[in-house]
C-alpha cells in the first residue's frame, strides 16, 4: 500500500494548524527555615499578600510577610511534617471560606471545615475572608432594634440591627451568657446568628453548642470554633471567617448577628504571629497594626441601604479585662471602634445582681434611635433612677434618719434592681419587658415587699397571657403603649389577686 506525498503534506498541515501551545507556569519555592508554625520560603517572587500556598505534604499556608529575598508564611495546620528544602507551590487563590445556608446548624473551624462529626458540608459558594467594608453611601442609619431579651440591655443600653456593641468585663462575669441569651431570643426574629469562639476550651464550646441545640437555636446558628489547642493563625483568622459567612446573608437582604468571643484572645494570637514573623513590637509587645486588626473586622458590621437590599450585620465583640481595667490597650482600642459598650462588673456578679451590667459605665451610641416607642417611654428615667439609687445607697449606710423622698427613692431603687435581674437562658419578649417596667415606674410595685418582686413579675406575665392579650398585642404589633386607662386597669386587676407572702 503506497502513501501519496500530497496526503502526507495534508496531514502535516492539519497537525500544524491544530497545534495549540499551552505553557503552564508554576511558581514553586523552597522552605529555607521552619519553626513555631512559621515557614520562610525562597523563590515565590510573585506571591500575593494573603495568598494561599500549598506545601508538598498538602498542608496549606498563607503568605504574610513579603520580604526582599524570602516570604514569611503562616502554616494553617500541623507543621511537624514540613522540613527545610520542601517544595511550596502557589495556588493563585486568596484565603476563602465556604458560605451559604449549608453551614447553618454546623460547627466549623476557621477554614470552614466541619468539626462536629456530621459529615461534609456541600457548600456551593465561598467568599474571601478579607473584603472591604461597605462604604458610606451603601449604608443607612440604624433604625431597627435587635431585641436581646435581656431587660437591662433592651431598656437602658439598647442594640440596633447593624450596630457594633462591645461587651466588656473580667473573666467569669457572665459575658458568654449574654451572647447565648441574645442568640436564643432571635428564634422568632428572623435573624441568622454566628457564634465565633476564639481560644475557648473545647468543653466550653461543646456546652454552648448543647445549650443552643436544646433550645432549638442551632436551626439558625453557625458556630465557628478556633479552640485553645489550635495554632495561632487559626485563632487570628476565626473572626474574619465568621464575618464572611455573615456577609453572604447580609448582602442577600437578611439580618445577621455575629458574636466574637473574644477579641483579646485573637489579639494575643496575632501578637504571637507577628513576633514570630519578626515584625517590630509596640505597646505591650503588640504589633503596630493591632488597631487595624480589629477596625477592619468591626467596620464590616453595617445596616445596608434599601438599594443594597436592606440587610444588616450586627457585631457583639467581647473583650476580657484584667481587674476591671477598661483603660488597657486592647479595651481602649475596641471601645473607640464600636458604637457603645456593655460593662460587666465582678462586684455586681458576686453580690447576686445578674446579669452584672453596670448601667453607669455602659452606653449605646445608636440603639436609642432603634428602640420601640413603648420601651423608650417607660424606660426613659430608669438609668437616672438607678444611678441616684446607687449614690444614695452608699450614704444611707451611715444614717438611719432619712426624709420621705430619700426613702422612697431607695425603695424604688431596690425594686428596680430586683426587676432587672434575670435568670440564665430566660430571654423575655419585649412586650413582657415593657409591662413589668411600666408597672415599676408607675408605682404599682412600691408597696410590694422586695422579696416578692420577682414572683410578682412571673405572675403578672402569666396573668397578661390570659387576661391582657390585647395589651400585649398592641405593644408587639404597633410598638406603642396601649391606652393608659386600659394598661393601668389590667395591672390593678392583677395586683388585687396577688397575695403577698407572710413575713
Amino acid at each position: 500500500m503506497s502513501i501519496k506525498a500530497e496526503e502526507i503534506s495534508k496531514l502535516i498541515k492539519q497537525q500544524i494548524e491544530n497545534y495549540d501551545s499551552d505553557i503552564e507556569v508554576n511558581d514553586v519555592g523552597t522552605v529555607i527555615e521552619i519553626g513555631d508554625g512559621i515557614a520562610r520560603v525562597h523563590g515565590l517572587d510573585n506571591v500575593m499578600s494573603g495568598e494561599l500556598v500549598e506545601f508538598s505534604n498538602g498542608v496549606m499556608g498563607m503568605a504574610q510577610n513579603l520580604e526582599e529575598n524570602n516570604v514569611g508564611i503562616v502554616i494553617l495546620g500541623p507543621y511537624t511534617e514540613i522540613r527545610e528544602g520542601d517544595e511550596v507551590r502557589r495556588t493563585g487563590r486568596i484565603m476563602q471560606v465556604p458560605v451559604g445556608d449549608e453551614l447553618i446548624g454546623r460547627v466549623v473551624n476557621s477554614l470552614g471545615q466541619p468539626v462536629d462529626g456530621n459529615g461534609p458540608i456541600e457548600a456551593t459558594k465561598s467568599r474571601p475572608i478579607e473584603v472591604k467594608a461597605p462604604g458610606v453611601m451603601d449604608r443607612k442609619s440604624v433604625d431597627e432594634p435587635l431585641q436581646t431579651g435581656i431587660k437591662v440591655i433592651d431598656s437602658m443600653v439598647p442594640i440596633g440591627r447593624g450596630q457594633r456593641e462591645l461587651i466588656i468585663g473580667d473573666r467569669q462575669t457572665g459575658k458568654t451568657a449574654i451572647a447565648i441569651d441574645t442568640i436564643l431570643n432571635q428564634k422568632e426574629e428572623d435573624v441568622i446568628c454566628i457564634y465565633v469562639a476564639i481560644g475557648q476550651k473545647d468543653s466550653t464550646v461543646r456546652g454552648v453548642v448543647e445549650t443552643l441545640r436544646q433550645n432549638g437555636a442551632l436551626d439558625y446558628t453557625i458556630v465557628v470554633n478556633a479552640g485553645a489547642s489550635e495554632p495561632a493563625p487559626l485563632l487570628y483568622l476565626a473572626p474574619y471567617a465568621g464575618v464572611s459567612m455573615g456577609e453572604e446573608f447580609m448582602y442577600n437582604g437578611k439580618h445577621v448577628l455575629v458574636v466574637y468571643d473574644d477579641l483579646s484572645k485573637q489579639a494575643a494570637a496575632y501578637r504571637e504571629l507577628s513576633l514570630l514573623l519578626r515584625r517590630p513590637p509596640g505597646r505591650e509587645a503588640f504589633p503596630g497594626d493591632v488597631f487595624y486588626l480589629h477596625s477592619r473586622l468591626l467596620e464590616r458590621a453595617a445596616k445596608l441601604s434599601d438599594e443594597k437590599g436592606g440587610g444588616s450585620l450586627t457585631a457583639l465583640p467581647f473583650v476580657e479585662t484584667q481587674a476591671g481595667d477598661i483603660g488597657a490597650y486592647i479595651p481602649t482600642n475596641v471601645i473607640s471602634i464600636t458604637d457603645g459598650q456593655i460593662f460587666l462588673q465582678s462586684d455586681l456578679f458576686h453580690s447576686g445582681v445578674r446579669p452584672a451590667i453596670n448601667p453607669g459605665l455602659s452606653v449605646s451610641r445608636v440603639g436609642g434611635s432603634a428602640q420601640i416607642k413603648a420601651m423608650k417611654k417607660v424606660a426613659g428615667t430608669l438609668r437616672l433612677d438607678l444611678a441616684s439609687y446607687r449614690e444614695l445607697e452608699s450614704f444611707a449606710q451611715f444614717g438611719s434618719d432619712l426624709d420621705k423622698a430619700t426613702q422612697a427613692k431607695l425603695d424604688r431603687g431596690a425594686r428596680t434592681v430586683e426587676i432587672l435581674k434575670q435568670g440564665l437562658h430566660q430571654p423575655q419578649r419585649v412586650e413582657y419587658q415593657v409591662a413589668i417596667i411600666y408597672a415599676l415606674v408607675n408605682g404599682f410595685l412600691d408597696d410590694i415587699p422586695v422579696e416578692d418582686v420577682v414572683r410578682f413579675e412571673e405572675e403578672l406575665h402569666a396573668y397578661l397571657k390570659q387576661h391582657g392579650a390585647e395589651v400585649l398585642k398592641t405593644i408587639r404589633e404597633t410598638g406603642n403603649l396601649p391606652e393608659k386607662e386600659d394598661f393601668d386597669q389590667v395591672i390593678s386587676d392583677f395586683k388585687n389577686t396577688f397575695v403577698v407572702s407572710e413575713q
